[in-house]
């Protein structure tokens, strides 16, 4: 089994899980993530994924179609501590090849600093429609 990188800061977590993604490499997808059995993933319109099995699983699926996906990140919002760290994204994703774009992606990746450096604990990504986007709501529950 290679040995897993060690990442040095979340922003080096993030930025291995989008060329993961990217490239359709599952092996470098789950490298990102704790091997934790609390990790959770949902994909846009897709359940709640628990678990390391699950979550490559899942993953698994996305790459087996072959389609390579180009993700631009068109905002970041941070929170950090010094043992975990809050990204709020949103994503352009566009498949390779195609002209037109997916809707944009509201994306939620948390993240823990372990002994082997920082992981991905949670990737929650939502469909939002395009033109809400820099809106901000008029009434807040």
């Amino acid at each position: 089994m290679p040995k897993k990188p060690i990442f040095t800061s979340p922003q080096e977590a993030e930025a291995a899980f989008y060329e993961a993604l990217e490239r359709g490499d599952l092996d470098a997808m789950m490298a990102v993530w704790s091997e934790d059995e609390e990790i959770v993933c949902v994909h846009p319109g897709g359940p709640r994924l628990a678990g390391y099995a699950l979550v490559r699983e899942g993953w698994r699926h996305i790459f087996e179609g072959g389609r390579r996906l180009k993700v631009q990140l068109l905002a970041l919002t941070t929170l950090h501590s010094p043992f975990t760290a809050v990204h709020s994204v949103i994503e352009q994703v566009a498949v390779v090849g195609e002209k037109h774009l997916a809707a944009p992606v509201v994306a939620t990746n948390v993240y823990v600093r372990g002994a082997l450096g920082w992981r991905m604990i949670v990737h929650h990504a939502s469909p939002v429609p395009p033109s809400s986007i820099g809106d901000a709501p008029q009434v807040l529950h």
